[in-house]
This record gives structure tokens, sequence and C-alpha cells, in this order.
């Protein structure tokens, strides 16, 4: 009776694995490719800007935030200082800025002012944006943007102790 038990586990073991094997044939027709890049699955805060990171989860980024348009870049001095780009969430409906700060400006210079935001063609006026003075970080997320009907530009702002005036940058239009 043993044997019989035996034999009728292996048997099922040998079907499951061979509806297994023809699973991964391959048939069928190839998937389209997305266009968005994966999200992070990592909660690290980086350059290319992690919808999942810690500090945008405290600004209230969307986790299925992605980069739209191109990126633009804040020069100081004759070297890129910072990145600025825009991110948007179809889940929640929101646009983002995204403000990186680069390591060779943090090296040189500590207690930077940071802003972002996301600019509204048809406001005329930045929205969602968020300031920081005095600040070492290099990651910066602005506040949700309902801005996903308008057209739309990331802008971002960095200003060294000293500096009259904050460099700044915007990305391309969106619409």
């Amino acid at each position: 009776m043993h044997a019989r038990k035996t034999a009728i586990a292996a048997s099922a073991c040998a079907f499951v694995l061979l509806g297994a094997g023809s699973a991964l044939a391959g048939t069928g027709p190839v998937p389209a490719p997305d266009t968005r890049r994966a999200a992070p699955q990592s909660t690290a805060p980086s350059a290319e800007g992690n919808p999942k990171s810690l500090r945008a989860r405290a600004a209230g980024v969307c986790s299925d935030a992605y980069q739209i348009g191109t990126t633009a870049y804040i020069d100081r001095g004759g070297a890129r200082a910072a990145s600025v780009k825009q991110f948007y969430s179809p889940r929640c409906k929101q646009n983002y800025g995204y403000v990186w700060v680069w390591q060779s400006f943090r090296d040189k210079v500590r207690d930077y002012d940071v802003s972002t935001g996301v600019y509204s063609y048809s406001r005329d006026e930045i929205v969602g944006q968020d300031w920081w003075s005095r600040t070492n970080a290099q990651e910066f997320w602005s506040l949700p943007a309902d801005t996903a009907g308008e057209c739309t530009a990331a802008v971002g702002q960095l200003r060294a102790p000293g500096d009259p005036l904050a460099g700044q940058a915007m990305t391309s239009k969106r619409c």
C-alpha cells in the first residue's frame, strides 16, 4: 500500500513538472516593451530619483512616480552642481519636482539652500514648491502638484552661502 501511494505521488509530481516545463516554452506574442523605466525596489535615494526613498515618502510622492521630460542641470562656477527632474504618478495623478545635489558640489559647499516645484504654464505659477535652508542633504522632492491636466516643467534652485542669487534650472515643457 505504501509503495502504491509513493508511485501515485511520484506520478503527480511528474505531471506538475511536465506542465511547468511546457509553460516555459515561450510560445505566444512577445509583450510590448514598457517605455517607462522599472520602478526601483530599494528605498535608497539616487541621482535618477527614487519615489520609494524616505525623503520621497515624507514629501507625499506616490511610489509609482516616474520621470517625464528631460533632465536639467544647475551649474555653478562652470561645474555641474545639481540635476532637476519632473516626475509623474499615474495612480495619484500628481506631478513632482526633484533636485539631486551632486556629490562634487557637496564636497566643496556646506549649508546651501534648495527649492523645487512644478511650474504650471496655464497658472503661471510654481505649484507644490518646497524649500530647504542651510542644508547639506542630497535629495529633494517637491510637494505633490495637482497639475496632471496642465502643461508643466519642474524647476529647481540651488544657492551656496555668499551667492547673491540662486542657480536655477527648468526641465522641458510637458503637456
